[in-house]
C-alpha cells in the first residue's frame, strides 16, 4: 500500500477508537442543521446535515445527511476492512461522482449508481501499469474506453462486458498492431494486423485467427491474394510481385500462424473482486441515532445490458456503437414511448417504428441464373485490376477519356496466355477507359488489393430483390461496400462523354456528394444471343458504422413521389420518397455551411452537364431507441452529439453526421405538401447522404416525356425539367429540409 493511502487509513483507525466511545452521547447533537455549499446535479435538494458518526460493525461516516434518512450529498464511508468511498450520495447510495479505494491500493474515480460502477471512470489496479479509462454499465466494463495491461500492451476502442468486442486497436509490445474487430475478446471480423517490420494483413479473422479472404503485404510492396485458414488444405491464393520480372517466389502462407502471430496475444488484467455495490452498508443497524434505513446492497438494480443485438454492425468495415436498448434503469423512457402523437391541424400520426436491420439482397448462388454472369464479371475485375501497370498519376492526358480507349480481353474456358482457366461459359471482357478508372480509384484512395478482395473474393455478390425504375439490377459485396449495377448503353455513353468534367469536378472536390464510380466494364457472353452485360461499379452510400434504420430518396418533385406504406409494413430496407418524408434536419453551423457549399458545387456540375432527375438519398441512424424499436425524443435545447465520441470522429461531409431530426406533418387540405410543418419533437441522429443516379441526360425522350405530363400535371411536379431548372428546384427542397440548428 502507498505511504499516502496508509496514513489516510491509520488516521481513520485513530479516529474509529474515539468515536466508538463518544457516538452514544453525541446522538442527540450530531445533526446540527447547515447550508450546503454544492451539491453534484444527480442529488436532490433536500434538507441536509453535517454529520460524523461510528456504526457499532467498526465503519464510519462523515458528511452530508438527510434527516431521518441516510447519507445525502457528499460524504466519506469507510469500511473496517479498509475499504473507502468518498464522493456523492443518494438516499444511503452511493450516485453521482466520487472516488473508490481498495485497502490493496486500487482505486476508481468516476460515475456511480446505485453503488455500481456506472458511466465514464478511471479504474487503477494495484500494479500502477494496470489501468481502465472509459465506460462502465453494472461494474463491467462497456462501451468505449481504453485499457493498459501489466505486460505493457495497449487496447484502445470498445468493450463488452469486460471483453474487446466490437471496433478497436491493440498495440502490443513488441510494436505489433491489430486495428479492426473484435469478438468475446478476440480478433473476429474485419481487420488489419501490422507488425513491427512493416508487414501487414488486411482480411477477415476468426477467432483472433485469419480465415476467409485476405491480403498480406510486404514492405516492398509485393502482396499475396487469397483464401486463409490454418489448415492448409483450404488455403489458396496468388502471389503479386512489386517487380513483375522478379521471378519464382517461394512462401508458405502458414508462417503467418506459426510465426507472424505467436506474439500476438491478448493479455490479462487484474479483475475487480468486490465492488462497492457488495459492500454492506447497513443505516438500520444505528436507526435509534441515525434514524435511517439500509441500503439495498448487491445485485444490478436498475441495470441491464440489453441483449447481443444492442451492440450493432452495419457493413463489413463497420465499428461498434452502443445501441438502443442498453439502458440503466426499466422505465426510463416510457414518458416518450407511451405518449400519444400529436397532430397538427387536426391529422393525427403514427408512432415511428424501427425494425431490426437486415442485409439485402439474395445471394447469388450455383443455380441462379446470373451465377454465370457474377462469375465472369469476377473473373475480369481479377485480370483488369491485378495486372502489373505503370504506377497512375492523377494527371491525365485528353487522349485516356477518348471513348475509343478500350481494351477487349477473351476469356476462353481452358484459360490462355493472360487468363486463367475457369468454369463458367467462354466470353469476352470490356473494359472503358481503363487509366482513367484506375486513376479514380486511387484518387478515391481504393487500394486494389482491398478492391478485388471485396468483388472477387470467396463470399459471392447478393442481387437486390428487384430491379431500379430503370429496368437496371443492382448487385451489393458481401461486405457491402460497392454497388454493381447493370446498364443501358444510352446511360454507358453518358458517363464516357461526361467522363472528363467528372474526373476532374471530384479532383477540385474532395467532399463531393456525387457518386463515386470505380469502373465501367462489359461482358459479352457466347452463344447464339451473343448477349451483352455493360455495367458500373460505385461506392455504396450506406456501407456505414451505423445501422441505417431510415432511408429516403429525394428529388424536390411530388408527382408520383409517395411510396404509400402504412408504418407498418416500413423496412429499413424500403426506399421513401419526398412525400413520406417527416422530418427536417438540423445541421450544426460548421457542416451545414459546408454542405450547403458543396450542393451548390455539384449542382452546378449538373447543370452544366445536362443531367437531370438525380436525387439526395438519405439514410438516417436513431442514436436514443426503445427496447420495442421506437425512436426516443430529445430535449428542444440538445445539441446534436459531439463529434469527437463514439465513432463520429469518422464524421466527414455525407458520412456520419450527427443531427437534430425535427418531426414534421403535412397539413390534411387534399393538396400534396412537399415540405410538412415543424412539431417542435427532435431526435438524436446520423446522417449518411449523397447524390446519385447523375446519368439521365435531358434528351428528347426526356422533352417528350416533359411535354405530354405538363399537359396532365403541373409542370413543376414532374420530375422531368429542363436541367437548370431541375437544379432550381431540387436547391430549394434540399434547403428547405436541412436547415442551421440555432
Amino acid at each position: 500500500m502507498s505511504n499516502g493511502l496508509n496514513g489516510i487509513v491509520k488516521a481513520w483507525e485513530a479516529k474509529l477508537k474515539k468515536s466508538r466511545k463518544a457516538a452514544k452521547r453525541r446522538a442527540n447533537s450530531i445533526f446540527t442543521a447547515m447550508s450546503v455549499a454544492h451539491v453534484d446535479d444527480d442529488i436532490l435538494p433536500v434538507d441536509l446535515s453535517d454529520v460524523e458518526t461510528a456504526f457499532p460493525n467498526g465503519d464510519i461516516y462523515t458528511g452530508q445527511w438527510a434527516a431521518a434518512s441516510a447519507a445525502h450529498g457528499h460524504g466519506k464511508y469507510l469500511w473496517a476492512d479498509g475499504h473507502m468511498y468518498i464522493g456523492d450520495w443518494r438516499n444511503g447510495r452511493i450516485t453521482g461522482n466520487g472516488k473508490f479505494i481498495w485497502p490493496g491500493g486500487a482505486t476508481y474515480e468516476g460515475r456511480f449508481k446505485n453503488g455500481h460502477l456506472d458511466g465514464e471512470g478511471i479504474y487503477t489496479a494495484a500494479a500502477a501499469d494496470d489501468f481502465y479509462r472509459g465506460s462502465f454499465i453494472c461494474n463491467v466494463k462497456h462501451g468505449k474506453g481504453s485499457q493498459n495491461y501489466p505486460s505493457g500492451d495497449h487496447y484502445e476502442g470498445h468493450f463488452r462486458r469486460n471483453l474487446p468486442d466490437g471496433k478497436g486497436r491493440y498495440k502490443w509490445k513488441n510494436g505489433n498492431q491489430y486495428i479492426g474487430h473484435w469478438r468475446r475478446g478476440g480478433m473476429n471480423g474485419n481487420g488489419t494486423m501490422i507488425w513491427a517490420n512493416g508487414n501487414r494483413y488486411d482480411g477477415t479473422w476468426e477467432n483472433g485467427l485469419p480465415r476467409g479472404n485476405g491480403t498480406y503485404r510486404w514492405v516492398d510492396g509485393s502482396f499475396y491474394v487469397g483464401i486463409w485458414s490454418k489448415d492448409q488444405d483450404d488455403q489458396s491464393g496468388t502471389y503479386y510481385p512489386s517487380d513483375p520480372q522478379s521471378g519464382v517466389f517461394e512462401w508458405d502462407p502458414q508462417e503467418v500462424y506459426s510465426v507472424g502471430l505467436s506474439d500476438c496475444r491478448v493479455s490479462k488484467c487484474e479483475e475487480i473482486s468486490v465492488f462497492p455495490s457488495d459492500m454492506s452498508v447497513d443505516w438500520a443497524s444505528d436507526e435509534e441515532e441515525c434514524g435511517g434505513e439500509m441500503m439495498r446492497r448487491g445485485g444490478s438494480e436498475g441495470c441491464s445490458l440489453g441483449s447481443e443485438s444492442d451492440l450493432s454492425f452495419d457493413c463489413g468495415s463497420g465499428s461498434l456503437e452502443m445501441g438502443a436498448g442498453v439502458k440503466w434503469e426499466e422505465g426510463s423512457a416510457t414518458a416518450d414511448e407511451s405518449e400519444k402523437s400529436r397532430g397538427v391541424g387536426g391529422t393525427a400520426r403514427n408512432h415511428i417504428l424501427i425494425k431490426p436491420t437486415k442485409k439485402q439482397g439474395l445471394t447469388i448462388s450455383k443455380g441462379h441464373k446470373n451465377y454465370e454472369l457474377m462469375l465472369n464479371l469476377q473473373l475480369g475485375i481479377r485480370h483488369a485490376v491485378g495486372r502489373p501497370a505503370p504506377t497512375t498519376s492523377l494527371d491525365l492526358k485528353s487522349s485516356a477519356f477518348d471513348p475509343r480507349d478500350k481494351v477487349w480481353t477473351r476469356f476462353p474456358r481452358l484459360g490462355s496466355k493472360h487468363t486463367p482457366p475457369h468454369q463458367s461459359c467462354e466470353f469476352r471482357w470490356k473494359d472503358y477507359c481503363p487509366l482513367v478508372f484506375r486513376a479514380l480509384r486511387k484518387l478515391f484512395k481504393v487500394d486494389p488489393a482491398d478492391y478485388m478482395i471485396s468483388i472477387c473474393g470467396n463470399d459471392a455478390l447478393r442481387e437486390l430483390s428487384s430491379p431500379g425504375k430503370s429496368g437496371s439490377f443492382f448487385y451489393l459485396t458481401n461486405d457491402d461496400r460497392y454497388m454493381i449495377k447493370t446498364m443501358k448503353k444510352s446511360e454507358a455513353k453518358v458517363l464516357i462523354r461526361m467522363l472528363s468534367a467528372y474526373y476532374n469536378h471530384v479532383r477540385a472536390s474532395e467532399n463531393t456528394l456525387v457518386t463515386k464510380f470505380f469502373g465501367l466494364h462489359c461482358v459479352k457472353m457466347t452463344g447464339p444471343a451473343q448477349k451483352k452485360v455493360r455495367f458500373v461499379i460505385m461506392g455504396n452510400l450506406f456501407c456505414t458504422e451505423y445501422a441505417i434504420h431510415r432511408r429516403f430518396d429525394l428529388k424536390g418533385s411530388s408527382h408520383g413521389r409517395l411510396t404509400e406504406k402504412p408504418e407498418s409494413e416500413i423496412e429499413p430496407t424500403t426506399t421513401l420518397k419526398d412525400l413520406d418524408l417527416n422530418f427536417i434536419f438540423r445541421l450544426h453551423k460548421s457542416w451545414f455551411q459546408e454542405f450547403c457549399s458543396q450542393v451548390d458545387k455539384d449542382c452546378d456540375f449538373l447543370e452544366q452537364e445536362r443531367i437531370m432527375d438525380y436525387s439526395l438519398l438519405v439514410g438516417i441512424h436513431f442514436r436514443d431507441m426503445s427496447h420495442s424499436g421506437q425512436p426516443l425524443n430529445i430535449s428542444a435545447d440538445r445539441t446534436p452529439v459531439d463529434q469527437n465520441i463514439e465513432g463520429a470522429q469518422t464524421a466527414t461531409l455525407g458520412s456520419n453526421i450527427p443531427a437534430r431530426a425535427e418531426l414534421t406533418v403535412r397539413k390534411n387540405n387534399g393538396e400534396a405538401q412537399l415540405v410538412g410543418e415543424p412539431t417542435g419533437e427532435y431526435y438524436d441522429v446520423i446522417l449518411v447522404f449523397g447524390i446519385i443516379d447523375i446519368l439521365q441526360d435531358y434528351d428528347i425522350s426526356k422533352k417528350l416525356e416533359h411535354a405530354y405530363k405538363s399537359f396532365q400535371y403541373d409542370p413543376s411536379s414532374i420530375s422531368a425539367v429542363d436541367p437548370k431548372q431541375y437544379s432550381k428546384r431540387f436547391r430549394d427542397f434540399i434547403y428547405k429540409i436541412f436547415t442551421q440548428d440555432s
